[in-house]
């Protein structure tokens, strides 16, 4: 299984997890399975608003899931489309957010729960 984590700097698994997907400068990328950590740099970070692409911003890294501060419904629906689940970070670091992932902790994210989907868009 591979999890992907916003993130705004790079500091491998005690990265502070970033408050939303589209803008975030970096995802730390956890692979269960082969107990790899890697950085990738968003490639969509520069986006209007409503207009992320998850496939270019994760450069196609085939995860299954990621975690998130916040997202818009219109990112969350992409990555659902492709198949990747995505939860809401409950504490700070990647480190202690995959051990509660991991331990079937946090929230899995839904359109109604999504940080845009209110009326009248995003505050970010």
């Amino acid at each position: 299984m591979k999890v992907g984590f916003t993130v705004q700097r790079d500091e491998g698994l005690e990265s502070i997890v970033y408050d939303h997907f589209g803008s975030a400068p970096f995802f730390i990328v956890v692979d269960l399975g082969e107990h790899e950590v890697s950085t990738v740099g968003n490639q969509n970070l520069n986006h209007v608003h409503g207009t992320c692409n998850p496939v270019m911003a994760l450069d196609g890294r085939g995860l299954d899931a990621m975690v998130v501060g916040g997202i818009g419904a219109g990112a969350l629906n992409k990555l659902n489309a492709m198949g990747i689940r995505v939860y809401g970070a409950e504490v700070s670091t990647v480190k202690e957010n995959l051990a509660m992932l991991k331990g079937n902790k946090l929230r899995e994210l839904s359109g109604e729960n999504s940080c845009c989907s209110h009326q009248g868009g995003c505050g970010h």
